[in-house]
């Protein structure tokens, strides 16, 4: 088949830049190239034993059918619990559907909603996947530049600014894939005050890294704080990131009943129904013990901090301290338009990266994947003795520019 035959909505997209940059590494790997990988977005941690185990029985009991669309019971009353007593969100079981990962939830939001002419405010840096879902279903992107100044968050007046008549989301992503900044509660609030002026324009809440947490101020959803957006928000979340859980493959949202049976009736077209032995894994996460997430939230903290110090340390590159999930976002700006080894200049963040992974052995993804230069993500997602290893290789490797 030849590209004349495929639909624009592929034509139009890219493929994922962070999955790009895995199997590049993937690739120079088994060509024996030894790389220190900062790419992946994946805990490192196994998935706890008690949720495997829930898993096991759930195979052993025969729960291996089709379940309702949009979720067992038993996961939908443990997402309403989790949400009720963490985030103090209220909601009914037909409020909530889940899916195959946040990420299917959040595609098929956007399908549900999103179609020729209307627009989506995206700030960036993003979550490399935004700007292609709104743009595979049609939709058009509103980029909004959150820099560094702002603690690469969205204003109010930033997002006033943003909205036309043709608005129909705005994305907050908190703690944010890839600079790990986090929306306080009062910001949420003042954002609130901008959303609730304009009740055609619902926000999309991705909050798959909220308990991955080392901020001083609490954990908030924008619908804890303003309640009264209920008509309006939707707020996603899964297990892949806090329970590590990304091969089991569920995420879940509260939201608005209309928009809920959208997903659930677009998501009875396509995959039927997520896996029942995932929800009862999920189920099992959600409603068991917490101390496996406490303890790798520490591991996360002592990661961050360690690299956060090691690359603050080297001339040129400097970071800000993430409030969660577990990602650095350093800027480059320092070693833009110095000269490599072989005489290369270096122009953007993309240079820079393809400069480590080819002198140092060390893979990170540039700043323009997430729409903001010159930056360039790693991932704290691995061992201590891998993060020590690849910022020493950083720092010779920026040594020897000139």
């Amino acid at each position: 088949m030849t590209s004349e035959k495929l639909a624009n909505r592929v034509t139009s997209i890219r493929v994922s830049p962070s999955v790009a940059a895995a199997q590049k590494v993937r690739d120079l790997k088994a060509q024996g190239r030894e790389i220190l990988n900062l790419t992946v977005g994946e805990p490192d941690f196994d998935t706890p034993e008690e949720i495997k185990a829930a898993g096991v029985k759930a195979i052993a009991d025969g729960n291996t059918k089709y379940t309702a669309v949009n979720g067992t019971e038993a996961l939908r009353k443990g997402v309403q619990h989790d949400f009720s007593t963490r985030l103090g969100i209220e909601c009914g079981l037909d409020q909530i559907c889940v899916g195959g990962g946040a990420k299917q939830i959040l595609f098929i939001a956007m399908m549900a909603t999103v179609e020729e002419g209307i627009e989506v405010i995206v700030p960036a840096p993003y979550w490399v996947s935004y700007p292609d879902m709104v743009v595979a279903n049609g939709g058009t992107p509103v980029i909004v530049s959150c820099g560094e100044d702002v603690g690469f968050k969205l204003t109010p007046d930033a997002l006033e600014a943003a909205i036309t008549p043709r608005t129909r989301w705005v994305i907050l992503n908190s703690p944010s894939n890839p600079t790990g900044a986090a929306y306080t509660g009062d910001e949420l609030r003042a954002l609130a005050e901008v959303i609730r002026r304009h009740p055609n324009v619902l926000v999309m809440c991705d909050e798959i890294y909220d308990r991955i947490w080392y901020a001083d101020f609490k954990t908030e959803s924008i619908l804890g704080v303003a309640p009264d957006l209920r008509d309006q928000a939707l707020v996603v979340n899964g297990v892949s990131k806090s329970y590590a859980m990304t091969g089991w493959r569920i995420g879940y949202a509260v939201g608005p009943k209309f928009l809920i049976d959208a997903i659930n009736k677009l998501q009875s077209q396509m995959s039927s129904c997520p896996s029942s032995i995932s929800q009862a894994a999920a189920a099992a996460a959600l409603t068991g013990p917490q101390t496996s997430v406490a303890a790798t939230v520490e591991v996360y903290k002592e990661r961050r901090d360690r690299a956060y110090a090691l690359i603050n340390d080297i001339p040129g590159l400097s970071c800000t301290l993430p409030d969660g999930a577990f990602y650095l976002y350093p800027s480059c700006a320092g070693v833009i338009g110095k000269t490599t080894p072989d005489g290369a200049r270096i122009e953007s963040d993309l240079d820079f990266v393809l400069y480590l992974l080819e002198h140092a052995g060390v893979a990170s993804v540039h700043g323009g994947a997430y729409g903001l230069e010159p930056y360039f993500r790693i991932s704290t997602a691995t061992s201590m003795d891998v993060i020590e290893a690849a910022c020493a290789k950083i720092a010779e490797a920026v040594a020897k520019l000139s």
